[in-house]
């Protein structure tokens, strides 16, 4: 046997932050854009625990010109006398040891959102360079930093009347696929912890393009909630708002219903967007339900039906933002996506029950809209669920389980499939007979697309239009949604390059968001890019998609004697030039549907889809630069 296969040289241990640089994923998710801006975020909860903590109520965001980014606030500043068991400066340790800081101790900070602890020291690793200034006593204190490694001491450097720590730092572009800072997505993030604390300032400076956001709400999760709402037609203009503190817990609760028909609630837990949900949402919801039954039934509202409203009857239509911030949260897992402390639930439940019914009370107008909401919502699910048994039986009886128009592939495992749902019959023809019929379905879209944004989940179920795309995806819909029954891996919007194209692109994906939005969130859904102009000259032939590339190959080719052919619709190209250019995995162009923001992506459906014109007229024409339109 040859023992020297497996023997202590291969055992190899990484000193200090030499884990982060291997294994930069395990500690910020990733070196795509998304993990690059995760650095920014560590360094702000810094600061923003400092706030929580009474010590800090504003804070500066700077991306500078040179391509590194500054991150200052106002707080005590960290640390920088000598460590008693290290023997170096605080702020050393702090900047160079995994699971150092003043979270651990439950003293320096009695709420905190990066409970982890490898916050800042991770950013440290990850940059080229890291300069830290710590405005304190009088003195500013400086030290330098290259890949995590110190390259100066911590020297004072000059006198300042100011308090708290600044610190910049340039991302190694060794490390990340991307190393340049996006304004709008750190806004996203900024705007968001400005809501959740109240009375904070937040700013952003973008030096390169001299853009400058001032982020500050005294209305707190309030001011959240309305501008979640405003492009929406609210019940009443004032959110419902509950505070309670409880046993070292602070929660607060905001509420404010519309007349549309979407559940739109965000929970936090320390900050951090609780995206799974956790025992304060459980807790939120239950308190919700109960007291809205119990303000129908003493009204008599029910008297001669028999339905209940359930919690999603009684959620619909909602805008609500659930924030809760306690000294020890327990999270499910290290994505911190769930909260599980159980005492939580029980304490948020009596609290927001007894103030709902406090308020309905004191306001019998907005109670009546809320109950009556829920009634109409209770007689929706059960007209919904009319349409779900009528749906199910179709799926048995039609063609095998799936729609007529369906062309479907001959490979029956989803992780090598994709259906392509295609505009028009003519398409849907050419693409059929263009396809490679083993990994590749057609299901061809004829007629108007219902507009979901403003429908409820029954006239979703029953619309003809709708119907054949749940039955070919074959996972459901709505609260029956189950992605693991999923029959294709990638669903691909195939529609014209010309404006009604790109609506009936926009009514698929709103259809998506609202119905079966893991199929966004996790990235099973694809936007086809399908070409404007064929241009020939002699034997040449390209395949152009946009104004500027054509007249770019125009003036390649030279202009005299080039053919320019204006594809205004799918149903216009052969089967071959449709496999060629749009469905060829080896030469298509396909464009992947992400949400980086869930906030921001509802906001933009509803402006786009929903009933007010002008947030759609002001979106438009803020953004019709971004758009290239060939008449």
């Amino acid at each position: 046997m040859d023992e020297s296969l497996y023997t202590a040289k291969n055992i190899k241990v990484l000193k200090g932050l030499e884990a982060v640089r291997k294994r930069p994923a395990m500690y910020i998710g990733g070196t795509s854009e998304r993990g690059l801006h995760h650095l920014v975020y560590e360094v702000v909860d810094n600061s923003i625990d400092e706030a929580l903590g009474g010590y800090c109520d504003k804070i500066q965001v700077t991306i500078h010109a040179d391509g590194s980014i500054s991150i200052e606030d106002n707080g005590r500043g960290i640390p920088v006398e000598m460590h008693k068991t290290e023997k170096i400066p605080a702020l050393q340790v702090v900047m160079t040891v995994l699971h150092a800081g003043g979270k651990f101790d439950n003293k320096s900070y009695k709420v905190s959102g990066g409970l982890h602890g490898v916050g800042v020291s991770v950013v440290n690793a990850l940059s080229e360079q890291l300069d830290v200034e710590v405005y304190k006593d009088g003195k500013i204190y400086h030290q330098t930093y290259s890949r995590g490694i110190p390259t100066t001491g911590v020297d004072v450097i000059g006198e300042t009347k100011k308090r708290g720590t600044k610190t910049r730092f340039i991302p190694d572009k060794d490390i990340f696929e991307t190393t340049y800072f996006s304004f709008d997505y750190l806004s996203v993030r900024l705007r968001e912890l400005a809501f959740l604390n109240r009375g904070i300032r937040i700013i952003l400076i973008d030096e390169r393009t001299d853009k400058k956001h001032d982020f500050k709400y005294d209305g707190g999760i309030n001011s959240f909630v309305k501008y979640l709402n405003e492009n929406k037609k609210s019940l009443f203009e004032e959110p419902v708002f509950i505070e309670g503190k409880r046993n070292g817990l602070e929660f607060e609760v905001s509420i404010q219903y519309n007349e549309g028909f979407q559940e739109i609630i965000y929970s936090f837990a320390n900050n951090i967007n609780t995206i799974e949900g956790g025992t304060h949402l459980s807790g939120f919801k239950s308190a919700l339900t109960r007291a809205v039954n119990a303000y129908i039934k003493n009204a008599g509202m029910l008297k001669n039906e028999k339905i209940s409203p359930g919690g999603s009857d009684i959620r619909e239509g909602i805008t609500s933002v659930v924030s809760v911030k306690l000294g020890n949260p327990q999270f499910e897992g290290q994505t911190k996506t769930k909260l599980q402390n159980s005492d939580v639930e029980g304490i948020i439940n009596s609290i927001v029950y007894e103030k709902l019914m406090e308020y309905f009370e004191e306001h019998p107008s907005e109670a009546k809209n809320i109950a009556l909401k829920a009634i109409v919502g209770a007689r929706s699910r059960e007209a919904a669920r009319k349409a779900r048994e009528l749906t199910r039986r179709k799926s048995v009886l039609e063609s095998g389980n799936l729609p007529g128009k369906l062309a479907d592939c001959s490979i029956q495992d989803p992780s090598q499939t994709e259906i392509f749902l295609v505009e028009g019959d003519s398409a849907g023809g050419s693409a059929k007979m263009g396809r490679d019929r083993t990994f590749q379905a057609i299901l061809p879209l004829w007629g108007k697309m219902l507009n979901t944004e403003k429908a409820r989940i029954d006239k979703v179920l029953n619309n003809e239009k709708i119907q054949p795309i749940i039955l070919a995806l074959g996972a459901g819909i709505g609260e029956d949604f189950d992605i693991t029954k999923l029959r294709y891996n990638k669903i691909v919007i195939m529609a014209d390059a010309d404006v009604d194209g790109q609506h009936i692109a926009t009514l698929l994906l709103t259809f998506f968001f609202r119905y079966m939005r893991p199929l966004v969130e996790y990235r099973h859904i694809y936007i086809a890019r399908s070409p404007l102009f064929l241009l020939k000259k002699g034997r040449s032939l390209r395949y152009v998609y946009s104004i500027d590339e054509r007249d770019a190959v125009l003036k390649e080719f030279g202009h005299k004697g080039v053919s320019v052919q204006r594809y205004k619709g799918l149903g216009e190209m052969n089967a071959d030039q449709l496999w060629e250019t749009t469905m060829d995995p080896e030469k298509r162009i396909l464009t992947s549907v992400k949400i980086e923001d869930a906030i921001e992506a509802d906001r933009i459906f509803t402006i786009l889809m929903g009933d007010e014109v002008e947030p759609r007229r002001a979106f438009i024409e803020e953004n019709a630069k971004y758009v290239e339109i060939d008449v």
